[in-house]
């Protein structure tokens, strides 16, 4: 497929996405239990709380208990989804993460959501830019950010039927949606391809996927042939197919709404210095936090616009 012929179905908030599959496997299966940190409305579980209410525990604005209790309902074989934004959901609470949850093993789905720059006006004490890196250091933690609302939708429910611990990473604003809407062509630990190419390699996630899109676009107008893959899951890492696609093109961009520092770039450069050694260019958070401003402003300002990967892509094709 050419990155020309993606269509975009609507625009939907990727945060709306786990909603509905939060509802949906919950009615699939009973022993899935939502908790919620003082934030059912701004995480989209209205509908899971209407028909399963004794299902649902409201945790007040008490992150910690709210990790230690998942972890318990997991020892009565439920499968609890923790949520609340990303960064009550990482940062606050890593300590309870670590030891009550990955390091014990237990079956706890993080949900965090209004994650990254796109969280907006809420300011930089909100906008975590280092969640990934903090949950892909933990042992045996699946880590997956999906790029819209179909493919949000459809992980919430894979990570049901998923033994062990997830983080699941997703935002707040509208965005792009143009995955399958049955969520086919989504498994978690398996690289989505969007586009086949030969000059250089493109490997995004989450709402950075639509801004490698359209840098794809008017790069494959200039001649330059790009293959774009979407990273949804930055661990377990699809290795196969990175070192397919960086042995064909001989060079790599990374593109994440995240800090360059210990998040998809990292991940991807990991594999290439392991199996074949290429130039990568990182497009993500130069190690620094964000600030208020509209996802819009805030993209451009720290470098994660269609612009900034087009000039990663003519800069790192120039270091081949």
């Amino acid at each position: 497929m050419a990155l020309k012929d993606i269509q975009v179905l609507n625009e939907k908030e990727t945060r709306a996405g786990f909603g509905e599959g939060v509802y949906e496997i919950g009615k699939a299966n009973d022993k899935v239990v939502v908790l919620t940190a003082d934030l059912a409305g701004s995480m989209k579980i209205a509908p899971f709380i209407k028909e399963f209410p004794e299902r649902y525990v409201q945790c007040g604005i008490a992150e910690a208990n709210m990790i230690g209790i998942a972890a318990g309902l997991t020892i009565g074989g439920k499968i609890p989804y923790t949520t609340t934004f990303a960064n009550f959901s990482t940062g606050r609470v890593y300590d309870q993460i670590r030891q009550s949850i990955a390091y014990s093993g237990k079956n706890v789905k993080i949900c965090a959501s209004h994650a990254g720059l796109t969280l907006g006006e809420d300011g930089a004490t909100h906008q975590i830019l280092e969640d990934i890196g903090l949950m892909r250091m933990l042992p045996e933690m699946t880590v997956i950010v999906p790029c819209d609302f179909n493919q949000t939708k459809a992980a919430t429910k894979a990570i049901a039927s998923h033994q062990g611990p997830v983080y699941l990473r997703f935002g707040r604003p509208k965005w792009p949606n143009f995955t399958k809407e049955d969520g086919s062509d989504f498994v978690i630990g398996k690289a989505q391809q969007l586009s086949e190419g030969k000059d250089v390699s493109i490997f995004a996630c989450g709402h950075m996927v639509w801004k490698a899109i359209e840098a794809g676009r008017i790069l494959e107008e200039k001649g330059i042939s790009v293959e774009l893959i979407n990273i949804h899951t930055i661990k377990p890492i699809d290795e196969e197919a990175i070192i397919k696609s960086i042995s064909k093109t001989k060079c790599a961009v990374t593109v994440e709404e995240h800090n360059i520092i210990g998040g998809l770039g990292d991940s991807i450069a990991q594999v290439a210095a392991k199996h074949f050694p290429v130039p990568i260019e990182y497009v993500g958070t130069k190690d620094t936090f964000g600030e208020s401003g509209t996802p819009t402003q805030l993209l451009t300002k720290y470098g994660l616009d269609s612009t900034n990967v087009i000039e990663a892509v003519n800069k790192v094709i120039g270091r081949k």
